[in-house]
């Protein structure tokens, strides 16, 4: 080499442009590219995170792990990776404790994961008490942060096992987004949650209610009053999960949205006023085809 000859270092790689993010997770799989890019795109702080976050995406892990965020009913909830992501189905079950939860009530999120159910109620109730549990660590750890800006308080441990006694015959409104998938349909379920989220977030045994009839027969004892449980599940466990709550001593209805493709079984306990849905977040766009104001829901006769 000559003394005049300048040596040659490796040029840094392009920085990754909007449309080469799209055409990247495009190829990776992703049926909403053009979106998942503007969120990464914008989320990005410099280029080089903006390259591993789309190398992280189009390895398969769920976009919002990536982006360390869910969006869920209007809220930016903190969702790190390895705890349960929230969906979007379960904005409908927010909508019933809301129109069913009085101002200042107890409000106990169980199986709350990051926290989202507990913290979309307190944006929308006021003064409420809120405490939320779950039994996987890394998930509480996201709730605490999700609900410390409203006074919650999160718990790690096994269903009510966390909880303080205080709260027994005091809750007004108990949220358990219980793990309803079959254990049998744990395999068939998309990549992103089988292989991404806790088992235990999502297997609910045999018939996917083993531990929806774990909630129901200890709820009464954690219930006010009138006070009201509600468990999502899907359609076609419904009915024999609002059984479960009458063996208990809890009055079942069932509500479903077709908008949100979600159903909820609310059981209610003996005593207090009964409270009529249809406050809270409202119902718009909850009802069709003669289903109702309310999304379609109605009491079950035993």
């Amino acid at each position: 080499m000559s003394a005049s000859s300048t040596p040659s270092h490796p040029s840094s790689p392009s920085p990754l442009t909007p449309s080469a993010v799209v055409t990247r997770l495009r190829a990776a799989g992703c049926v909403f590219a053009e979106d998942e890019a503007e969120l990464l795109v914008t989320t990005a702080r410099t280029p080089a995170e903006l390259a591993a976050m789309v190398d992280r995406r189009a390895g398969g892990l769920p976009l919002e792990h990536v982006l360390g965020w869910a969006e869920f009913c209007e809220l930016r909830i903190a969702v790190d990776p390895g705890v349960f992501v929230p969906r979007r189905r379960t904005e409908f079950l927010v909508r019933r404790a809301a129109a069913l939860a009085r101002p200042g009530a107890v409000v106990v999120d169980l199986c709350c994961g990051s926290g989202a159910v507990g913290a979309a109620l307190a944006a929308v109730l006021d003064g409420i008490e809120l405490y939320a549990a779950d039994i996987d660590p890394a998930a509480v750890r996201c709730a605490r942060r999700n609900i410390a800006a409203v006074g919650g308080r999160a718990y790690a441990g096994d269903l009510f096992e966390p909880l303080p006694a205080t709260l027994r015959g005091r809750v007004g409104v108990l949220a358990a987004n219980v793990p309803y998938v079959p254990t049998g349909a744990v395999g068939l379920l998309p990549p992103e949650a089988r292989d991404h989220e806790p088992l235990v977030a999502l297997d609910g045994g045999a018939d996917g209610l083993a531990v929806m009839r774990r909630v129901a027969a200890e709820a009464p004892r954690w219930l006010a009053p009138g006070g009201h449980l509600l468990v999502e599940t899907s359609e076609r466990q419904a009915p024999p999960a609002a059984d479960a709550f009458a063996r208990n001593g809890l009055v079942p209805r069932i509500a479903h949205s077709e908008d949100h493709d979600a159903t909820v079984v609310i059981g209610t306990a003996p005593g207090g006023v009964r409270t009529t849905p249809g406050g809270g977040m409202g119902s718009e766009g909850d009802g069709h085809g003669g289903e109702g104001a309310h999304g379609g829901e109605r009491p079950i006769r035993h």
